[in-house]
């Protein structure tokens, strides 16, 4: 039984899919806690109705980055966990944080990459004139949104496409590709190999469209 823990921010929709699908599907796994930054996160309401374990760590609290850190690992490795899912955690993580969990912490961010890393990524990807945008689900390495690649999916940007618009299809895309990575990784399906490409077991597709 492999133990899940997830970070958030805010709302948590991404958590919600997780949590509702690792219900709907039986997966050999549990999400064994939910912890945020901010006090008050939507987020940690849906885990507290759906019995998870919920926990706040106030970045606001500590002097620098690396005390947080090291703080948020602690309690982190209090629980245990086989994998760490950031689902909205609007953190920049230290190096020292990144490499302790190393192999087993996946995030998801809403652009094609190596395309648009950091913020902006929609009104972004309709400045520069793609005819597709999409969300990408990758390992987590010391370069910020730069690492082993999961999984992909795509949407096609409309010629009325708004940043909001094309954020709200691009979140529906994440729900879908989020849960199916992490259930990858439950399931032992995923590999990343020396030259830093993941390897499906199994074969599965990483690309699909929305």
């Amino acid at each position: 039984m492999k133990r899940i823990l997830i970070l958030i921010s805010g709302r948590g929709s991404n958590l919600q899919a997780i949590v509702q699908r690792c219900a709907d599907e039986a997966w050999p796994a549990r999400v064994v806690a939910v912890l945020s930054n901010r006090p008050g996160a939507d987020g940690l309401a849906f885990a507290e109705q759906h019995g998870i374990t919920t926990a706040v760590l106030d970045h606001r609290q500590f002097a620098d980055r690396e005390t947080f850190d090291a703080e948020l690992a602690r309690l982190i490795d209090s629980f245990a966990p086989d994998l760490v899912v950031l689902a909205g955690f609007m953190r920049i993580l230290t190096d020292g944080f990144v490499a302790h969990y190393a192999g087993r912490l996946l995030n998801i961010h809403p652009s094609l990459l190596p395309a648009f890393a950091g913020l902006h990524t929609h009104r972004r990807a309709i400045e520069a004139g793609c005819k597709v945008a999409g969300a990408t689900v990758h390992f987590v390495t010391p370069t910020l949104d730069h690492g082993p690649i999961v999984a992909q999916a795509t949407v096609p940007v409309l010629a009325d496409d708004t940043p909001a618009l094309l954020s709200a299809r691009v979140l529906a895309l994440e729900h879908q590709i989020y849960p199916m990575a992490v259930r990858w990784f439950v399931d032992g399906d995923l590999q990343v190999s020396d030259d830093g490409v993941v390897r499906h077991r199994r074969g599965v597709s990483q690309l699909f469209c929305g």
